[in-house]
């Protein structure tokens, strides 16, 4: 990465710690509260909340007969998503520990936390758990992938790439052959250590003190 890629990495981080900042304000002035992954709401939102919730009769007679035929169709999905599940908890279980990466925490990508909410009836609420599940493994997934690339290719491509993965902006720049051969045992190691920051200069030299442009700091 060029000093002004790094520069503009680091305002991303900042703007990112901004936002999650916000984001946590207007969580208390809602009177919701997270502690060590349990939620907490304010004595008596749960019973206001409650007042919002619409029944499950007038929730169906608000829906139309297109949304209701599409039901089993969205929910088919849940298949291939619990085999996506299993398969690449299996992989990163058995690759991941033979070439020395980390593996994935499954509970920081899958949250069933919305079902707290007193505003929701059954209905949303399963719509809700199967989204937070659809997404959750995907990002899972996700991740999964992306430590693997970093170990086998950790290269942009020249192509511009739509919402890569996290970890994609510290690759090596697409033609860049010295920077693999002399790097990429660098970067596999860092990801043993459990970061994805772009080495810095050539074989042996130290690592980039800059992290990755997306994650949270």
């Amino acid at each position: 990465m060029t000093q002004r890629m790094r520069e503009i990495a680091r305002s991303i981080v900042d703007l990112q710690a901004e936002l999650d900042r916000e984001i946590e304000r207007r969580r208390r002035e809602l009177g919701v509260r997270v502690h060590d992954r349990l939620v907490e709401f304010e004595h008596g939102l749960v019973i206001e909340q409650r007042k919002l919730r619409i029944s499950v009769r007038s929730f169906l007679a608000r829906s139309s007969v297109g949304v209701i035929i599409a039901a089993p169709v969205i929910y088919s999905m849940a298949v291939p998503l619990l085999l996506l599940d299993l398969w690449i908890s299996l992989y990163q279980a058995i690759c991941f520990r033979i070439y020395g990466i980390p593996p994935v925490a499954r509970r920081d990508y899958i949250a069933f936390d919305r079902g707290k909410l007193a505003y929701l009836n059954w209905i949303e609420v399963m719509n809700c758990a199967y989204c937070a599940y659809a997404n959750g493994v995907i990002g899972y997934a996700r991740e999964i992938g992306s430590r693997t690339e970093q170990y086998w290719c950790p290269i942009k491509h020249a192509l511009k790439i739509t919402d890569p993965h996290q970890r994609y902006y510290q690759f090596l720049e697409y033609g860049d052959a010295e920077g693999y051969r002399t790097r990429l045992t660098l970067f596999r190691a860092r990801l043993a250590e459990g970061s994805s920051d772009e080495p810095a200069g050539g074989g042996g030299a130290p690592w980039s003190a800059e992290g990755d442009p997306r994650a949270s700091p």
